[in-house]
């Protein structure tokens, strides 16, 4: 099925860049972009340029940088209206007071400015400024009509600021604004689905400081997570010990055994349209973890008993009327024959396979699917396009699913 590996559709986004000192962030915003597949092109107030130059805005993009309302380099003279022509999005990060006041009362006296009035594409915008500045009556009231007007706001993040106060008004991580851009562009496959997920390891205690665990970053769950909420699915995410960010738009669970994951997994099974386990939960816990460190001793063996954990994704497969229900293998050979038994041995929906060895703690991830209508290779590629991939094919058999039930 080559449909379900074809890479991200190509976007191009106009990003403008305003007057403040987080402009040095878009470099790398730009870069992260450049990444996702996104072809970016950049204008520039002439406050910005006070804090980056043109050059390594066009080093990074690939692309002339637009400064001028008189740019003869647009044929027809009008920069104003032909460079946002054929771009999805118009990005304004930073966005400063000042120019977040121009937008909300239709001011236009700069080439960026004019873009964002004769735009016929979304207006995203993450806003960057001094913490006294945000809190601003004034400001506010912007945002509110900012809003009003459709404009979409990313952030701001609170935390430390140039000025070195703490607070409100700092601009996203490009990371964050990646995430974001990509989710608002994404095509909406999963729209209003409510999709349970779990992810990372668990880790089954042995005494105070010591426990078992399975080999899990975590970052498979996260990406698909962010993959689900970029479809427009809202995304309930069960997460055992990682370091990882949270996805941005996720609710977020954090446990730590195996009987917490499963805890959780109940409690919001019900409502849940989707069920994905990515987890890899441990397969048995100490019967009986002790209360304190366990001293060493000279003796030669430590006994310790084990029981089974619960099978989370059996008990959410077997219930009266299931979610449609994703499960994940790692195994570390004969991948197709265990993974297609442990499929139909728990009557789900799809299995995602992957050796562990390839994967586990990468940034890549090759796996195979397998559903009733055989198995699908996706290549090796970095795990949020693989993500983006399940997430793909995962919506077309729920569609298939929802016409022959008829609903």
């Amino acid at each position: 099925m080559p449909d379900i590996a074809s890479k991200i559709e190509h976007k191009k986004i106009l990003l403008g860049l305003t007057g403040g000192v987080a402009a040095y962030k878009a470099a790398e915003l730009v870069r992260r972009l450049g990444d996702r597949g996104f072809d970016v092109h950049v204008v520039m107030t002439e406050a910005a340029c006070g804090f980056i130059t043109p050059a390594t805005l066009q080093a990074l993009s690939g692309n002339p940088v637009y400064t001028d309302m008189w740019d003869g380099r647009i044929a027809n003279g009008m920069p104003h209206i032909e460079l946002s022509r054929d771009k999805q999005a118009i990005v304004i990060a930073p966005a400063t007071a000042d120019f977040m006041a121009k937008l909300a009362n239709g001011l236009a006296d700069d080439l960026l400015s004019t873009l964002c009035l004769a735009r016929e594409c979304p207006l995203l915008v993450a806003p960057a400024m001094n913490r006294q500045m945000w809190e601003h009556p004034a400001t506010q009231r912007n945002v509110a009509q900012l809003k009003h007007d459709g404009v979409i706001l990313f952030g701001p993040d609170s935390g430390d600021q140039a000025c070195g106060e703490t607070g409100m008004g700092r601009m996203l991580e490009a990371d964050d604004l990646v995430e974001a851009i990509s989710a608002f562009l994404a095509p909406k496959t999963l729209p209003g689905k409510r999709v349970l997920m779990t992810a990372g390891p668990t880790f089954e205690p042995i005494d105070a400081v010591r426990g078992i665990t399975n080999r899990s970053s975590g970052k498979m769950g996260y990406a698909l997570a962010r993959a689900a909420i970029a479809a427009g699915a809202e995304v309930t995410l069960v997460s055992g010990p990682v370091r990882l960010a949270p996805p941005i738009g996720a609710t977020v669970v954090r446990v730590q055994t195996a009987a917490e994951m499963f805890d959780a997994v109940k409690q919001y099974a019900a409502k849940a349209d989707i069920f994905i386990g990515v987890a890899a939960v441990a397969d048995y816990r100490v019967s009986a973890p002790r209360k304190h460190k366990i001293k060493k001793t000279d003796e030669d063996q430590l006994s310790l008993s084990f029981v089974p954990n619960p099978d989370i994704l059996a008990w959410v497969a077997a219930r009266p009327k299931p979610p449609f229900c994703v499960g994940f293998a790692a195994e570390s050979r004969n991948l197709d024959t265990y993974a297609d038994e442990k499929r139909r041995r728990k009557k789900i929906n799809l299995m995602v396979a992957n050796l562990a060895q390839d994967a586990i703690g990468a940034d890549d991830n090759e796996v195979s699917l397998f559903d009733d209508a055989g198995t699908h290779r996706l290549p090796r590629a970095a795990k949020d396009l693989v993500a983006q991939q399940i997430i793909s094919h995962i919506a077309k058999l729920c569609a298939k699913s929802k016409r022959k039930s008829g609903k």
